[in-house]
């Protein structure tokens, strides 16, 4: 399997986790065409609660065929980060979603947004 294939299956695997748990605000920054970027992908999404930031963080972890090399923030799950080095996903509460703006941050990327059914 070629490394872009690869690549596209972890974002399908990922967003099939997020969704399993009815994460919202499902948002991917294609960082690609920047220079200097620490990975090629942004995945980002938010849950109502620390529970449900857990979960949708749990579900990824379960989706996806690989582990993540780094995993930040299970602790008080008001903000988990899933590196799986090409991809990294932040899984966030509202207030601290809105608080760091990631894409803000990174106005420059691609930015996609998935369509939840909530």
């Amino acid at each position: 399997m070629s490394e872009k294939n690869n690549t596209e299956q972890m974002l399908s695997s990922i967003l099939e986790g997020i969704l399993k748990v009815k994460g919202q605000d499902i948002t991917i920054l294609d960082l690609r065409s920047i220079e200097n970027a620490v990975c090629s992908y942004f995945v980002i999404c938010t849950g109502g609660s620390n529970t449900q930031v857990s979960a949708i963080s749990g579900a990824v972890q379960r989706q996806t065929p690989q582990k993540p090399w780094h995993v930040e923030g299970e602790q008080n799950a008001e903000w988990i980060l899933l590196d799986y080095v090409d991809i990294v996903v932040h899984v966030f509460q509202k207030p601290i979603r809105e608080y760091y703006d990631i894409e803000g941050l990174w106005g420059d990327a691609k930015i996609t947004h998935i369509k939840t059914n909530e």
